[in-house]
């Protein structure tokens, strides 16, 4: 099988596939093992398709779904049709949701749970992964009725690269899963946004969130794979804090929509993305 052009399979906040072709450009053209500690969608390492790479996040759920691809995609391409096959309105939406949920509380991480995972990430309200003090998934309905959930050539070729390329798949804090790297390796974080205002609230996409202290603590890291001689890209909102944690490195500012964003009008502003190279 030849792989094909691949995207993420989820939608997820500050996915990158818009600001793709930016990253790609940025990429450097020869490096050891590619590493991304919050891997989201994939659309990088989807689009780059490294021969070795280490991928992580400490979302579970996500994790499971990257492990379940890898082994079998046929069986989530088969549990997400299944949830097809009925028309979906409110109650459909929640009655599934609760059966996520179950699946969560009992750590059953398996095909169904990742089919489970996808299916609600495209019925789900603006594709928004986002879950309670206990663990659990909160996001309400979109309104999505009928139409197919998943590009099944898409997840297919997922599978396969994952399955026969040298691909590790981790549910590790950032800091574990870059233990390993070594001079030379590539290392891109995607790290959850910086909030673009004082009101603002640091992602809750998980239980235990990512605070101010993460962010001091990833920029710390930074500088020690730096130390090291590691390939080293981050992005993230263009705001003061960033400018503050990166100070010394290369900062570019582009321009990005913010689909996520339930107000329209904040859809659009800046990112940045810091290296620690030149290509």
């Amino acid at each position: 099988m030849a792989f094909r052009k691949m995207g993420p399979f989820v939608k997820w906040a500050g996915g990158k596939k818009q600001l793709i072709e930016k990253l790609h450009d940025r990429v450097p053209n020869s490096c050891g093992t590619y590493y991304e500690p919050f891997i989201g969608g994939g659309a990088l390492l989807l689009n780059e398709r490294p021969e070795s790479a280490v991928i992580g996040d400490v979302n579970e759920q996500l994790i499971n779904a990257f492990v379940q691809l890898k082994a079998d995609p046929r069986a989530v391409i088969r549990a997400v049709n299944a949830l097809d096959e009925a028309v979906c309105d409110k109650d459909y939406y929640l009655k599934i949701r609760e059966r996520y949920n179950k699946k969560i509380e009992a750590h059953e991480l398996d095909a169904e749970c990742a089919g489970l995972m996808i299916w609600i990430n495209k019925h789900c309200f603006n594709g928004l992964y986002r879950v309670n003090n206990k663990g659990l998934f909160n996001v309400p309905y979109n309104n999505k009725q009928t139409g197919k959930s998943i590009d099944e050539a898409n997840l297919m070729s997922i599978g396969y690269y994952l399955e026969n390329k040298k691909v590790q798949i981790l549910c590790q804090d950032f800091e574990e899963v870059c233990e390993p790297v070594k001079e030379g390796d590539f290392v891109y974080f995607d790290s959850p946004y910086i909030p673009v205002s004082a009101t603002a609230n640091f992602t809750d996409y998980t239980k235990d969130g990512f605070s101010y202290e993460d962010h001091v603590r990833l920029s710390k890291l930074y500088k020690r794979l730096d130390a090291l001689g590691a390939k080293v890209m981050l992005s993230n909102h263009n705001v003061p804090l960033v400018h503050e944690l990166y100070e010394g490195f290369k900062i570019e500012a582009v321009d990005v929509k913010r689909s996520i964003n339930s107000d329209a009008s904040k859809r659009v502003g800046k990112e940045v993305i810091i290296t620690n190279y030149e290509v």
